[in-house]
């Protein structure tokens, strides 16, 4: 999209029942869709059926490091690659409304390839206090996109990314909750492969309830490295 240029929202009403809700809404700019979205509402319901996964065990977040401390404390080594270096300002400059603090930070800044998994306690930056529920899932949605990708390259750290976007995005909405307050942020990559990666996501409250559920389809390209063969 262009950010200089107006959206215009487009939205069909593709179903309305009594307990469920379907919208289907495309953004446009320049008399063509730049992104599509079907979201689905329903009346809350009780009901006897219910089951959750166990949200892993893991330090609370008061005893661990924000990302912000982590890459200054990488830029200490002097044995830090400068292309490593020049990656991590680059982070570093970034404006990022989000918290976040790895579970299990490595002591130094690595390449070495490792599960595609990874556990981020997160929260949205500043106080938005109890609000409508629908704006602590917006914020959700921004929040679950970071760094979600990226959790496909961790068994590949011998490749570069030069390109890597996201095909599809879904999200569930299981219980209630504050975006401003932490919540674990499970990750994992079951698959890549054909320039593309899956990835699953699952959002807990600090309580242990699962509050979000997410998975994406993203494309990857990666530079094509050169024949270390002397022959």
């Amino acid at each position: 999209g262009d950010p200089k240029v107006p959206v215009l929202y487009k939205v069909d009403e593709t179903r309305t029942g009594k307990s469920f809700s379907v919208r289907s809404i495309n953004a446009i700019q320049h008399g063509k869709p730049i992104f599509t979205c079907q979201a689905s509402f329903q009346l809350s319901q009780e009901s006897p059926v219910q089951h959750q996964f166990t949200m892993p065990a893991v330090p609370p977040p008061e005893e661990l490091v924000t990302q912000e401390e982590l890459i200054e404390k990488f830029l200490q080594d002097p044995d830090l690659a400068e292309k490593y270096r020049k990656h991590l300002h680059k982070v570093q400059a970034e404006d990022v409304p989000i918290e976040i603090k790895p579970v299990d930070p490595p002591d130094k800044f690595h390449v070495e390839a490792r599960e595609p998994k990874q556990l981020l306690w997160v929260r949205a930056r500043g106080h938005i206090g109890e609000m409508d529920r629908k704006v602590h899932c917006c914020v959700a949605a921004y929040i679950s996109d970071y760094a979600f990708l990226g959790t496909a390259l961790f068994p590949h750290r011998q490749h570069r990314a030069r390109f890597m976007v996201s095909l599809d995005h879904s999200m569930w909405f299981h219980a209630p909750f504050r975006s401003d307050h932490w919540m674990l942020y499970e990750c994992e990559s079951p698959w890549a492969g054909g320039s593309r990666a899956l990835v699953q996501g699952r959002l807990w409250r600090r309580d242990g309830v699962l509050a979000v559920t997410c998975v994406q389809e993203g494309v990857i390209r990666v530079e094509q490295m050169p024949n270390s063969s002397k022959l």
